[in-house]
């Protein structure tokens, strides 16, 4: 049998639809072993020449207050300290870039993003919550050393994990189908906004 044939696509719609980022986070998280198995799922995602090009970092318990310190020395802010602790787990994502003649940049940073996304639907339907983090302190050398990064490698933020509230909002709105989905036609004359041919 086929995999496509015992895939149950309504139950992956479901668990993509209905996630959505979470606010403060408290425990408990799913342990190490836990998070590595579903990071080893996560990452079967086009990746152009089998780079690889992702990594994770694990930050927990008092792991979290070394990052906060350099986030507050980053912002020379005291009260950026307390940022790590809105969840009990983070898992800093990392862009780690391979030398590829064929393979750009922007190819491996889509891999990187299309695993993070795979990871936060997997944790959701693992009824863990889940918020992808960025912003300027991203790119701050105190960090990079914090985390130990190498110089091919390009912090992308942090997922924060754990037990909360999932965002209550709509779920966005779905644009027409024809806003955002077309068909090239065969024919210069055809029109493509006519649908089927």
């Amino acid at each position: 049998m086929r995999t496509a044939d015992v895939i149950d696509s309504g139950a992956v719609a479901a668990a993509i639809t209905s996630r959505r980022s979470a606010g403060r986070l408290t425990d408990p998280c799913p342990s190490f072993q836990e998070v590595a198995d579903l990071v080893a799922t996560a990452v079967n995602v086009p990746d152009h020449g089998n780079l690889r090009p992702w990594r994770f970092i694990e930050i927990r318990g008092a792991a979290r207050a070394r990052l906060g310190k350099a986030m507050a020395a980053a912002t020379a802010n005291p009260r950026d300290a307390a940022k790590p602790q809105r969840a009990p787990l983070l898992l800093a994502i990392v862009l780690h870039e391979r030398e590829s003649p064929k393979v750009p940049r922007w190819e491996q940073l889509a891999s990187v993003a299309c695993a993070v996304s795979n990871l936060s639907v997997l944790l959701h339907a693992n009824r863990w919550h889940s918020r992808w983090r960025t912003g300027a302190l991203i790119d701050a050398p105190q960090l990079r050393e914090c985390l130990e990064l190498e110089p091919n490698e390009t912090l992308l933020g942090f997922l924060y994990i754990g037990t909360g509230e999932p965002g209550r909002g709509a779920p966005p709105k779905a644009p027409g189908v024809h806003e955002v989905l077309r068909r090239l036609p065969a024919d210069e004359m055809h029109d493509p906004g006519e649908g089927p041919a």
